[in-house]
């Protein structure tokens, strides 16, 4: 009997350069790594985590599948909608949630075990008025949002890819900014906030350079905590350290 262990060969195949487009490539079996504005760090999900999204997807979530959506027929109503992207937890933005029924919320999160907190969270609450996407939020705007539909576009504390050879993957960049213009009303405001000061001053200086926008802040430069902003818990222990936070706020022209 031949007691050589079995050889296992591994075949790595590579894009040739012909391939004109990602999606060309994948029809032909191709694997091709697309880049992200985020790094997928998959927990485990609780009992309870598990259960919300078991429970209550069917009332609270929305599939990227599904496609373009109506606020109005989505909600019941015609209040003004904001949208969250990276909501964590959910904590925060259930709070917004409950403490603004005149508003609709939609939140983006591509962690599940956040998302199902954030759903457990909200029957907990008794917050109706808030569904949420387990998605690239990239893909969310271009293919789920309409154009001129939101009030006001969240973004609070986004990895901020301290390193500067990482710098590209942020997702505040020029067409990233644009975007989030056209899915804005006139009158609607973008509103980010981040704790990485050098990540503020690339945020502001994207943002001065776009069209369409206006700086709400009167040193033409950040604004204080709205009120709407839930301080967090993460936030609150930074500030007793002398840590900055700094919110930016832009509306559309």
């Amino acid at each position: 009997m031949d007691n050589t262990p079995p050889v296992f060969i591994v075949r790595i195949v590579m894009t040739e350069r012909t391939h004109k487009t990602v999606e060309q490539a994948e029809q032909e079996g191709k694997y091709i790594r697309k880049v992200r504005s985020f790094v997928k760090r998959e927990g485990r999900l609780t009992k309870g985590q598990a259960r919300a999204l078991e429970l209550y997807w069917d009332t609270m979530g929305l599939n990227h599948e599904n496609g373009m959506i109506e606020p109005e027929t989505l909600f019941g109503n015609s209040n003004p909608v904001v949208l969250e992207i990276g909501f964590g937890m959910g904590k925060s933005l259930v709070e917004m949630a409950k403490n603004a029924p005149e508003l609709n919320f939609i939140g983006i999160e591509v962690h599940r075990p956040g998302v199902g907190a954030c759903i457990a969270l909200a029957q907990e609450e008794g917050v109706s008025n808030l569904k949420v996407y387990e998605h690239d939020a990239i893909e969310i705007l271009a293919d789920c949002i309409p154009n001129d539909s939101l009030t006001t576009v969240q973004l609070f504390f986004p990895d901020p890819w301290h390193k500067k050879k990482h710098h590209k993957r942020r997702i505040v960049q020029p067409e990233f900014v644009e975007t989030i213009r056209q899915k804005l009303k006139v009158g609607g405001v973008f509103h980010m906030a981040t704790d990485w000061e050098n990540y503020a001053e690339c945020m502001l200086d994207d943002m001065n350079a776009a069209d369409g926008y206006k700086n709400l802040s009167e040193t033409n430069d950040y604004v204080p905590r709205p009120d709407s902003r839930p301080l967090t818990k993460f936030e609150n222990r930074g500030q007793r350290l002398g840590h900055g936070v700094w919110d930016i706020q832009f509306t559309k022209l």
